[in-house]
């Protein structure tokens, strides 16, 4: 696998995520599944979805190790198969200063995992389709 920098950004609009005490996590409303990222996982989520290159990104200490290309490289692999991210050809954003801070306090090694036990929940059309009169989360049942 040659060594590949670039750019990446979130794969589709559908893609929401949110930050709990440096945790990550990312949903896709489109299939109901989301992803819990590692503390580092996060960090480096947060830098390539906001346009971060790559090339910024190798070398940094990161969950107590230096992050090496091939590590890097097998953690966007898995988010560009998950459907998370995108290659771009935006202009690089600048790494900011804080995010490499965070990176080196991180203490876990790049890691994302996949969840979608509540995914029944999440794609379905809270107006349109509960269950009345309890409503939300009753979900209508085929008949």
């Amino acid at each position: 696998m040659t060594h590949d920098c670039g750019t990446y950004a979130v794969a589709s609009r559908d893609i929401v995520f949110e930050s709990f005490d440096g945790e990550a996590v990312v949903l896709n409303l489109a299939n109901g599944k989301y992803f819990g990222f590692s503390d580092s996982g996060s960090r480096v989520w947060q830098a390539l979805s906001s346009g971060v290159n790559t090339e910024a990104l190798i070398g940094l200490t990161v969950g107590g190790s230096t992050l090496g290309a091939a590590e890097l490289e097998h953690f966007i692999s898995q988010l560009l198969e998950m459907g998370l991210l995108v290659r771009s050809d935006q202009v690089a954003q600048a790494l900011p200063g804080e995010l490499s801070a965070d990176l080196a306090a991180t203490n876990e090694p790049l890691n994302v995992s996949i969840h979608d036990d509540l995914a029944d929940l999440i794609i379905v059309d809270p107006i349109h389709e509960v269950e009345e009169p309890l409503g939300w989360p009753a979900v209508k049942q085929a008949s």
